[in-house]
């Protein structure tokens, strides 16, 4: 069987794609990972319309339940290996199986960025973390800290504060630089102090993390570690295929969210567009689904 269009990723962008390949009536296929992206990992939405409160995991939930009920079908935890272009079609290959369609929808998103320090790797798990909403509870009464200055780092920082003694952000410049809001909530949180000008350049414990090691040689107690660095997108198999990327690795799409391939779609954090928020990729995602559809009929 040949698809219509197969969607890359189970995101935002990707669940967004999937409805509206429905509402257009495409014999479509959503592959991803796992469902969510880094959408599981945020603490609190406040900027969805129409909800004005829902924790990351609870918002995918109602995103999945809405394809589902689309009848879309989901393969979830498979590894996308490769996309091969054919003629008249395109292969999309994964550690299981290959799956032919006509159109193709990138929506991979991006992948957390690491310290690559002495210590990350073997602590991963035991006091290393890259998901706060998954791994907070777990500090409840401990000592925590979080690596960088962004939104990411300060909404992780509010979330831990709710179950850890102490949280420290812990920046390499001399201030962050979330939004207002943001700013503002961290430095009324009596739980959260910020460390400028620092980094971490080793960690060390014995089963789990203890401390750590500063620039500066100072060793610093710490019980968790939690890596809000930002991330990088999830390009290499476009990479491989043909489609031109921006100078950040970011793919290259105009306002229908065409690629430079002909047949190939993009939409969400893994594209150039100029904001990245689940709203902006979930309305990417719908126009690419719009694109893809045009094309098919002009063919």
């Amino acid at each position: 069987m040949i698809y219509d269009t197969i969607i890359l990723g189970g995101g935002p962008a990707g669940l967004g794609a999937a409805v509206y390949c429905a509402r257009f009536k495409l014999n479509s296929l959503l592959i991803t990972k796992d469902i969510g992206g880094l959408l599981n990992q945020a603490h609190m939405i406040e900027n969805w319309l129409g909800v004005k409160h829902a924790k990351g995991i609870e918002l995918i939930k109602q995103f999945e339940d809405h394809v589902k009920n689309l009848k879309i079908p989901i393969k979830k935890g498979e590894e996308i290996t490769g996309v091969n272009q054919k003629k008249g079609f395109f292969e999309v290959e994964t550690e299981k199986t290959k799956y032919q369609t006509k159109t193709v929808i990138f929506a991979l998103g991006t992948i957390k960025r690491k310290l690559n320090i002495p210590g990350e790797d073997k602590y991963l798990g035991k006091g290393v973390s890259y998901c706060y909403i998954c791994d907070a509870a777990f500090f409840k009464n401990k000592i925590v800290g979080v690596v960088g200055g962004s939104d990411a780092a300060a909404v992780a920082a509010l979330q831990l504060a709710e179950h850890a003694k102490q949280v420290y952000i812990i920046y390499r410049k001399a201030e962050i630089r979330a939004e207002p809001i943001l700013k503002n909530k961290v430095n009324k949180n009596k739980k959260i102090k910020i460390i400028p000008n620092t980094e971490i350049k080793e960690i060390h414990g014995n089963k789990f993390v203890e401390k750590v090691t500063f620039n500066n040689g100072k060793e610093f107690k710490l019980d968790g570690i939690f890596v809000e660095i930002g991330s990088t997108p999830s390009v290499s198999i476009a990479k491989e295929l043909g489609i031109k990327l921006n100078k950040s690795n970011q793919v290259i799409v105009d306002k229908s969210q065409k690629t430079n391939l002909p047949g190939i779609f993009a939409a969400g954090d893994v594209t150039d567009g100029i904001m990245k928020q689940a709203i902006t990729a979930a309305a990417e995602g719908s126009i690419a689904a719009m694109s893809a559809y045009r094309l098919i009929k002009e063919e």
